[in-house]
């Protein structure tokens, strides 16, 4: 049985939220939408609390939650939502740093192409931006601030809290993607001062297809987003077309599950870690980022010697593991993030993703991941 290592990518499906989807997959078909009836009021509640459920992991008004179909979505609409204000108002200066994911900076590219200028703040070998960097970019005319919460390939933390201390009650909008965080770690998303946040469900446990973004009111005001589609209204009028319930319900309930297995989950994942890293200790293996900013279930390493393609097939049919984004692994290019953190390119051509989850079965790590490896390595 091949070990799954690559939970960064995505999370198996918990048996408790296959068995919430089902329902509403065979019993209650309900359209949310539907006022008249029975079946649209059990779907729409079910909605509501799934919508609870999500906002309560960062403390925010179910109001404040709109579903999508993902984290991706969510940046989307986060950054690009917020467009036509920041023409409006003269605010057309955007902050973000090196490591994001291409599903941030690729929308930042676009609105450059559109007349808006964009800071890109760089990260040092730790994989951690700096405080100082993300206040001293910061200007009169920003619009919005990006920083991802955990780094998707090296699970480096960012300070996010320390950046939101930093900023001005009524100044720019500050958005996290927490795709790799949300319902893992979860303090640094409840402060007031994070306006927006994405998130996926299929990085908690969930479905596919289904995510949300979190977009927190300031007083009463609503952050001033636009939405990128139109039609029917649903979700504040800012992403229309039919709920798909049953995607929601299971983004609800893995979030409900999230909540009230966090500690058990983080333990489980540490426990993991000690074995992984004690298995690959005799190869002189180079930890790509501060370890102890990285979140307890992810390893982004590299062999010396040891190409990561190589690596990967040698783990072929031991370990599932990764060598990046899932999102840019179709035709391999270096990654943007280690190159962002200064590594030589034979460190990052070997960079190899290990990333693990509670579910993840005891195993040999010496007879999985060291030996093949050092094989490789000579």
């Amino acid at each position: 049985m091949t070990v799954y290592l690559d939970c960064n990518s995505t999370t198996p499906l918990d048996p408790v939220v296959r068995e919430a989807m089902l329902r509403f997959l065979e019993d209650e078909f309900g359209n949310a939408g539907s006022r008249t009836h029975e079946f649209g009021a059990r779907a729409k509640q079910s909605v509501e609390e799934a919508r609870r459920s999500v906002a309560s992991l960062a403390k925010a008004d179910a109001q404040d939650v709109v579903f999508t179909s993902g984290a991706t979505e969510s940046n989307n609409l986060a950054i690009r939502g917020l467009a036509e204000y920041g023409r409006r108002e003269g605010k057309t200066h955007l902050v973000t740093t090196a490591i994001e994911h291409k599903a941030v900076l690729e929308p930042f590219e676009q609105l450059e192409r559109q007349g808006f200028e964009v800071t890109i703040v760089p990260v040092d070998a730790s994989g951690a931006v700096s405080v100082a960097a993300v206040e001293d970019a910061i200007r009169s005319d920003t619009l919005v601030v990006s920083v991802m919460h955990a780094n998707n390939e090296t699970g480096v933390v960012q300070p996010i809290e320390e950046i939101a201390e930093q900023l001005d009650p009524e100044g720019p909008y500050l958005h996290v993607d927490a795709a790799q965080t949300f319902g893992k770690l979860d303090d640094p998303l409840q402060h007031p001062r994070v306006d927006l946040i994405s998130l996926s469900a299929h990085k908690i446990f969930g479905p596919k297809g289904v995510g949300a973004l979190i977009a927190r009111r300031r007083g009463r005001a609503r952050p001033p987003l636009e939405p990128l589609m139109h039609g029917g209204g649903q979700e504040r009028g800012l992403r229309p077309g039919t709920l798909p319930v049953h995607l929601i319900v299971g983004l609800g309930e893995a979030a409900q599950q999230a909540a009230q297995d966090k500690v058990e989950r983080a333990a489980r994942c540490q426990e993991i870690r000690r074995g992984i890293v004690h298995a690959l200790a005799p190869l002189g293996v180079q930890f790509n980022g501060d370890q102890s900013l990285v979140m307890p279930h992810v390893l982004n390493c590299s062999v010396p010697g040891v190409d990561s393609e190589a690596g990967m097939l040698a783990c072929k049919g031991k370990i599932a593991i990764s060598n990046g984004s899932a999102c840019t692994s179709v035709s391999y290019t270096p990654s943007h993030v280690l190159e962002a953190m200064g590594f030589s390119e034979d460190r990052i051509e070997g960079a190899m993703r290990l990333s693990w989850c509670h579910l993840t079965p005891d195993a040999d790590w010496q007879a999985l991941i060291r030996q093949p490896l050092a094989r490789l390595a000579g």
